[in-house]
């Protein structure tokens, strides 16, 4: 019996599927999704940015300056003293974030005398040069840090609403939102914080 070699016909041959290929395509599929996976990742935790607003952290961080955020290292570990942590006072949701310094943690005491800041009795070493502070507010007297909270101070000591005032008070842990720790705005200023 002959076939037929024009027209319609019902033995079409059956391709062979390429295996090589599809392997090909499904590594090809898997490294674009994990690549979508970590840049979510990395902006989540990492990326999240936020503008500094007025003279609170200057000269270390000036008013209308981006930092990224990185919001996953308070899931492990506690902020310690000298970090610059983002915050929302009182978990205030319409507020704007406050950038300011670990001054005490957890446990410690902290007392402004004579213009300086004592924590534990000790004069706190500080990460930039400041000037005498001229009022003390709430720290006048020593305070006591509360189990997860901190005590937290913009680094222009006379310009910055901060722990010493009844507005802020001792920033509790679950209002901190992360830690600053690259300014990307400016260009020219750009770099990793202290």
């Amino acid at each position: 019996m002959r076939r037929r070699t024009s027209g319609l016909s019902f033995y079409r041959e059956k391709r062979k599927i390429n295996i090589g290929l599809l392997k090909e395509i499904a590594v090809w599929i898997c490294e674009i999704l994990l690549t979508i996976a970590a840049a979510i990742i990395m902006v989540y935790f990492f990326g999240f940015r936020v503008s500094v607003i007025g003279p609170s952290m200057s000269p270390t961080l000036e008013s209308g300056e981006k930092v990224l955020v990185n919001r996953f290292v308070y899931k492990l570990f506690d902020p310690k003293q000298n970090d610059l942590v983002v915050f929302q006072p009182n978990g205030n949701e319409k507020s704007h974030y406050y950038v300011k310094r670990v001054i005490a943690v957890s446990g410690d005491t902290v007392q402004i005398k004579d213009g300086a800041i004592y924590v534990n009795g000790e004069l706190f070493t500080e990460m930039v040069g400041t000037e005498k502070i001229e009022n003390a507010m709430l720290a006048k007297n020593e305070i006591l840090v509360g189990e997860d909270e901190y005590f937290v101070m913009g680094d222009n000591h006379n310009n910055s609403e901060d722990s010493r005032y009844a507005s802020i008070g001792n920033v509790k842990k679950e209002y901190i939102t992360g830690q600053a720790w690259l300014r990307v705005a400016p260009w020219d200023r750009m770099g990793l914080l202290k």
